[in-house]
């Protein structure tokens, strides 16, 4: 399966349903090659942010935090959680841009689906959050 959703609901659906691959859209064409080689071998391909929140899953048990805000954070893609730790640092759109090589326009999209996804009104509470969930650089 190939999505832009890395949301746990999409994988958790796509892998119930028999996938054996699940990559998200921002993947190289030289790991969509290597990963259909893979697949075609019989071996299963996970995207490694998607690898990231599963093993996050299963070490975390069925303990869910208990801010709403903080479990939701397991719905964002690699990209968006990135995103998301730097607008918690204070970064800027186009300081994000640069750092992650991305227009600014892009980062405002990611920046807005993060904040839909999270319920955050602004940025200010986003960052918030961030600190919360110890997304920032050190506090792992």
């Amino acid at each position: 399966m190939l999505t832009t959703f890395g949301e746990h609901a999409y994988v958790d659906r796509a892998l119930k349903a028999g996938a054996t691959g699940f990559l998200l859209k921002d993947s190289t064409p030289q790991e969509l090659i290597q990963a259909v080689r893979r697949v075609a071998a019989g071996s299963p391909v996970v995207s490694p942010q998607i690898t990231r929140h599963l093993i996050d899953r299963y070490l975390d048990g069925d303990e869910e935090p208990a801010d709403p805000r903080v479990r939701r954070i397991a719905d964002l893609t690699g990209r968006e959680r990135e995103v998301l730790a730097m607008v918690g640092t204070g970064a800027s759109n186009a300081e994000i841009g640069k750092r992650l090589h991305l227009g600014e326009g892009t980062v405002k999209a990611y920046v807005s689906r993060m904040l839909t996804k999270l319920r955050c009104a602004n940025r200010v509470q986003a960052a918030i959050l961030a600190h919360d969930a110890r997304l920032l650089q050190g506090e792992r």
